[in-house]
């Protein structure tokens, strides 16, 4: 007979931790929360201390069924949900509805057997104060959006929501679109000079940097020629040269939006894809002769702690492999106020399951992300990056030009990884100057000016807006990726070639949420409600003072709002084309899943079709004569042809009206991970590269 029952929340971890126990305990899932708030009514009694009613998920009924039936045959029943608010919501829900007296709960922060022994032999109780914290959410949640989205759906149109993080997400976007709109360009200009000791001597560059001791400011181009025209006349001699040894230490293993932020980055994941694989290699997956296991830590945390078995066994590796050199010292790794220090950061379960051993029994994009992990990880235990720095100042009668050489002197953790922030020549790639000594006279091979403006802050990407929400301390790592899902699929924003886009309806809520009901929008205010919520869980602070302090002001913000905001008529937006069936012009319109094309004479004619967005440009595909259209799937937008499926062009990147010198195919814009646009060839064995774009919003 076995010796317990094991609740988890995902059938993949039942799967893995069943084959770690075998026969000795049962282990079933829950799939997920089995309770919950109803749908169709507030379900919090405001009058009673808030006091939820849960009802059972529908289609769940059938799973507690089966998880009271196996229960009753078990003395031991272990809740095993994910190590977070939400799983010890979901332990508390289950312990409910279960009708034992009895029950034990185990964390699992990885899945492997020594973690599950561990935790069987060390059960606890469920905490009560994480669960009123995660209650606390969940109905200000309710609140929030059952009062306030019928106010919008009155007001502006139908199917709207506001939320608490959703909307403060959303204003961001909107402001800085406003930042962008708003910002005036000013010109620059800079000027290096190509220099060498000696004739036929390898040359370098020196930027100029000052005039007179004051620092150089270009503003024209007519200033930048007077300037080159002294240059050409100046004798340039070595003034300084300063060497010094620089380290750079490693960056501290993954917390959950450093992953979502280098995932996108460095391997062009968006934040729920980050995610979802992440939750498998958590889960457990088939690794061949070890059988099922766990390759990560628990992917939701904030966190960047590692435990000491993990840190010794790290540097044993890193000695074994890189020699004792290599081997880093004790870091303590803060993690910021508030985070949940039980935790650990994203770590691989084993460092010696190095991703090439086990590559073959991964897809494509779980090695690829857990590959990022590992190395992230071994490097943050790695010795610092040691750099020999040269810099030479270098006159020129009055003028002073600057010049840096860089030297590898001693690779650490960058043998292994390098933070793609930091992937811009100043980590493992040299920049050599040759030997300079002070009074020494150089010759100018070439000098050159090169005119800037300056840039709006760019739009947010996913990654960038986590890293600001995280930055302000909104929201949380279980909350990061449905908030960029939901702020699209509510049409408040689009994510096109990568970056964030306000939508029309997206800024007029958010201008009508600033007006009206200002604290629901205040950054400060959403991030006190964090905090607050971190309180309850500690045990410092009552839950229901919490509801009481936002729910009064809310509600009189509201009724007054009732009376205030007039009808919003938003001015459909017209598009290019006319209705087939009665030759009115088609309007675009926002549904559920995104824009579709309807027509104006609505409700005469009820003609309406995806919206596929001319770009304006013909198909590049030779004798095709349809145009490019924008179009958007599960995985974002893309590029087709309107004479889809007679012409099967498709890309990814929007496509430009010129063609590629060397196989004549068209070409695309594409963005790098630094924010500059350039033109790519279609083709990727062909890799053709133009000129960086200034404006990638008219090809």
């Amino acid at each position: 007979m076995s010796k317990g029952l094991i609740i988890v929340e995902s059938p993949a971890k039942a799967r893995t931790i069943q084959k770690f126990v075998s026969n000795k305990y049962v282990v079933k899932a829950s799939l997920g929360h089995i309770r919950d708030l109803p749908k169709s009514t507030m379900g919090v009694d405001i009058e009673n201390n808030f006091e939820p009613r849960y009802l059972v998920i529908r289609g769940k009924a059938s799973i507690i069924k089966e998880l009271k039936e196996s229960a009753a045959k078990h003395k031991n029943v272990y809740l095993a949900p994910d190590p977070d608010r939400e799983g010890e919501a979901i332990a508390w829900h289950l312990s409910e509805v279960l009708n034992k007296n009895d029950v034990s709960r185990i964390e699992l922060h990885e899945i492997t057997k020594p973690a599950l022994e561990k935790a069987l032999s060390n059960p606890s109780k469920i905490d009560m104060d994480r669960v009123k914290a995660q209650q606390t959410r969940r109905i200000l949640d309710r609140l929030l959006g059952y009062e306030l989205s019928p106010l919008l759906w009155k007001k502006i149109s139908g199917g709207l929501s506001a939320g608490r993080v959703q909307s403060v997400a959303v204003r961001l976007i909107v402001e800085r679109e406003k930042e962008i709109q708003d910002f005036q360009p000013e010109e620059y200009w800079s000027i290096d000079a190509v220099l060498s000791k000696h004739e036929g001597d390898f040359p370098f560059e020196a930027s100029l940097v000052q005039k007179d001791s004051e620092k150089i400011k270009i503003s024209n181009e007519d200033e930048a020629s007077k300037i080159l025209e002294e240059l050409k006349k100046s004798y340039f001699k070595v003034k300084d040269v300063t060497r010094k040894e620089q380290r750079k230490n490693p960056s501290p293993p993954f917390i959950t939006s450093s992953l979502q932020q280098e995932a996108s980055r460095k391997l062009g994941f968006r934040v729920y894809r980050t995610m979802m694989i992440a939750q498998q290699l958590y889960e457990g997956l088939d690794i061949g002769s070890e059988g099922t296991v766990g390759l990560i830590t628990y992917m939701r945390t904030d966190s960047p702690r590692i435990s000491d078995i993990a840190r010794a066994e790290t540097l044993k590796f890193i000695k074994q492999k890189f020699g004792e050199a290599f081997e880093g010292p004790i870091r303590q790794y803060k993690a910021k106020p508030g985070a949940q220090e039980a935790h650990e950061a994203v770590r691989p379960t084993s460092i010696y399951r190095d991703p090439e051993s086990i590559k073959g029994y991964l897809s494509r994009d779980q090695f690829r992300l857990y590959k990022l992990i590992w190395e992230r990880f071994l490097a943050s235990q790695m010795a610092s990056c040691i750099m020999d720095v040269e810099i030479a100042d270098i006159s020129a009668d009055g003028y002073l030009l600057r010049a840096q050489g860089t030297t590898v002197k001693f690779p650490g953790y960058t043998a292994v990884y390098v933070e793609s922030k930091e992937d811009n020549g100043e980590n493992g790639e040299e920049k050599k100057l040759p030997p300079l000594v002070p009074d020494e006279l150089l010759n100018l091979l070439e000098l050159k000016d090169k005119q800037h403006f300056t840039q709006p802050p760019p739009r947010y990407t996913e990654a960038s807006l986590i890293k600001t929400l995280e930055e302000k301390g909104i929201g949380r790592p279980s909350t990061y990726a449905p908030i960029v899902e939901t702020i699209q699929k509510r049409g408040y924003a689009e994510l096109l070639e990568k970056r964030f886009h306000p939508t029309k309806i997206g800024g007029i809520v958010t201008d009508l949420l600033i007006k009206n009901f200002p604290t629901i929008v205040n950054v400060d205010f959403t991030a006190e409600v964090e905090g607050e919520l971190d309180k309850i869980e500690e045990g410092t602070m009552e839950w229901v003072k919490v509801l009481n302090d936002f729910y009064k002001p809310f509600k009189e913000s509201l009724v007054t709002a009732q009376d205030a905001i007039s009808k919003i008529v938003i001015e459909p937006e017209l598009s290019d084309e006319v209705c087939p069936t009665c030759g009115k012009q088609m309007a675009i319109k926002r549904g559920r899943f995104g824009t579709f094309l309807a027509c104006t004479g609505y409700p005469e004619c009820k003609t309406n079709r995806l919206n596929n967005r001319g770009i304006g440009l013909k198909c590049p595909e030779e004798g095709c004569t349809g145009k490019v259209v924008q179009r958007r799937s599960r995985k974002g937008v893309f590029y087709g042809c309107s004479r889809y499926p007679d012409c099967k062009f498709v890309s990814w990147y929007r496509p430009t009206d010129k063609r590629c010198t060397r196989c004549g195919k068209v070409m695309v814009l594409r963005s790098t991970k630094n924010g500059k646009t350039f033109m790519h060839c279609i083709d990727k064995d062909c890799k053709a590269v133009n000129s960086e774009v200034n404006n990638p919003e008219s090809p």
